[in-house]
Formats: structure tokens, sequence, C-alpha cells
């Protein structure tokens, strides 16, 4: 944040500690939408809240879905930056994953994903977490590949 403090995992900027607030209406996603998947008691911990990993992963395969595209081919996860989780994800929420490219590199894509959970029995929709994640283009050997020129319309 600007002003130097840090958000708690599950907390809103300026939130009391422990209090959960949900997201004020905000800008609609930005990017395509990658990915829906509901949560589901197994990916849960104790007190319900989804576990965080398991909110990276789904963000990570979306991710990787549109860079594999953008590469035409076999693309790794290289690196994930700026990692930001704003509000738990509940059990029988629809986790929706949105993937921008933001760069593209010589063999690499740098993409920003926003990950929103559809709240069940109309609680609406919020971001959950957001973040940077980087790819890499691999040929046939696991080796870094140049990614291709985009197409032209």
């Amino acid at each position: 944040m600007e002003n130097g403090t840090t958000t708690q995992p599950g907390a809103q900027p300026g939130a009391q500690p422990g209090a959960e607030s949900e997201a004020q209406p905000e800008a609609p996603p930005r990017g395509a939408l990658a990915i829906r998947t509901l949560a589901m008691p197994a990916d849960a911990n104790p007190s319900g809240d989804i576990f965080g990993g398991w909110v990276l992963s789904q963000m990570d395969i979306a991710g990787g879905i549109v860079a594999r595209e953008r590469a035409r081919g076999r693309v790794a996860t290289v690196a994930i930056t700026a990692m930001t989780f704003h509000l738990p994800v509940h059990v029988g929420d629809v986790l929706c994953a949105y993937v921008e490219i933001e760069k593209v590199g010589r063999t690499s894509i740098t993409t920003r994903i926003e990950a929103w959970a559809l709240r069940g029995q109309g609680g609406g929709r919020a971001r959950v977490t957001e973040g940077q994640f980087t790819f890499v283009a691999l040929d046939e050997n696991g080796r870094p590949r140049p990614v291709p020129e985009e197409d032209k319309p």
C-alpha cells in the first residue's frame, strides 16, 4: 500500500484486525476469464476458509492456459510476484480467474491474474486475490525458446 502499511490476508485496508469486510463495489475484473471452479470442502482449513495455496494453484493454471495459447506451445511458471490476498474464499464459492498479458519478452510472458469469488446465495462477487505470474516458453527439450510474434488480424 502507498502509506507503507500492509494488508493481512483476508483483511481489507483499514479494517479492524480479525474483522472480515466484503469489498466495496469495484471495477470489473481485468483480463479474460480463463477458468471457473468450485471451492470444495476438501480444499478448506478447519475454519472453513479455502487454503491460499489452492487459490494460487488455480491462478497458476489459468495463467498457464493463457500463456500457452500466446506462446503456441509448452510453458512453465518461472516467477510469481506481487501476490496479494484481499479476502478469504469460502467453501461453495465459485472461483473465477481472469488473466491479462502485461508483457511479452523474447522467451517470457508476464501476466496479471485476478481471482474473484462468486459468493453463494446472492452474495455477489468480490476480488479475493491478485498477482503477477511470469511464464517461459519451452521447446521439446524443456529449454527456453522464443515466443512467436503475435498474429496480426
